[in-house]
């Protein structure tokens, strides 16, 4: 057995809750909605809901997918909810969030992989919501093109799909998802004039050298926004920390990120892609 790697006392999550996260729990729950805060137990759940912001999961809770990083459910997919659209919609309302963050799960089993249905929960949020601006954290509906128009002409105004981890690394961390079929699906977005976004988990074994190299093809592929966090263990069914990276580390990811053209980067041991999102329009 692989001894694991102790946590490091700098690495402390606040578990206060504070502000307004007993009202977007209760929004939330109200009206039967997924978040990633809660399935996938991110560490800032405390810190985004007290600011009243949540990344909502739309298309169920279970995925077709089985990635190893991932502690959301995986299995048989149930029905798509037709009301779900309009009840993300309204929860946004209520939370009188200015920016919206979308992601969901994988639906490998419907005939457009859930693409009309993102569609659908876009144009609502827009709709009972104007003035808001919206980002969507797209799966990568097979590398099939056709699908992610049907996301891109909803009009989102980031589109972010995460390479989640380097290219040696992803046939192990990653089920089904191809290192370069993602990276075709960023291009894709950029060629159609929208802001691609991704974002890199590290301490799963790779080098600095590959993380610049990840940062390399991410550019060239038009992404110009990334973010950089570290993996952490969500269970004991996942893959365990190889490694916890310090924090000048982050620092000098970012560092190198922005020399290398990166329009933003946000790089730090608890950074996950949709966190502080609102701030990437700027």
């Amino acid at each position: 057995m692989t001894d694991r790697v102790k946590k490091p006392d700098w690495l402390k999550v606040s578990l206060l809750s504070t502000g307004n996260f007993s009202e977007v729990k209760k929004i939330v729950q109200q009206h039967h909605l997924h978040t990633i805060c809660t399935s996938g137990k991110c560490p800032n759940i405390c810190d985004c809901w007290a600011r009243g912001t949540a990344t909502f999961m739309i298309l169920g809770e279970i995925c077709t997918r089985s990635c190893k990083f991932c502690n959301t459910l995986t299995g048989q997919p149930l029905p798509v909810d037709p009301q779900e659209p309009a009840n993300v919609a309204e929860s946004i309302r209520l939370m009188q969030l200015k920016h919206a963050v979308v992601t969901s799960v994988d639906r490998d089993d419907l005939p457009d992989l859930g693409a009309a249905h993102w569609a659908e929960t876009i144009r609502s949020i827009k709709s009972v919501n104007p003035g808001i601006t919206v980002e969507t954290l797209i799966p990568d509906f097979q590398g099939r093109d056709a699908l992610i128009d049907i996301v891109i002409e909803a009009q989102p105004e980031i589109i972010s799909h995460n390479i989640e981890t380097v290219r040696r690394l992803t046939p192990f961390v990653r089920s089904a998802a191809k290192y370069d079929v993602s990276l075709h699906v960023l291009a894709h977005i950029a060629q159609r004039g929208i802001v691609a976004k991704s974002g890199l988990m590290v301490g799963l074994g790779e080098t600095e050298e590959e993380v610049l190299e990840t940062m390399d093809d991410l550019l060239k592929a038009g992404c110009s926004i990334l973010t950089i966090g570290q993996y952490l263990q969500p269970s004991r069914k996942n893959i365990p920390v190889a490694e916890y990276v310090d924090p000048e580390q982050f620092a000098r990811y970012k560092a190198l990120g922005l020399k290398r053209g990166f329009r933003q980067v946000e790089s730090a041991p608890l950074v996950r892609s949709s966190y502080h999102a609102e701030n990437h329009l700027q």
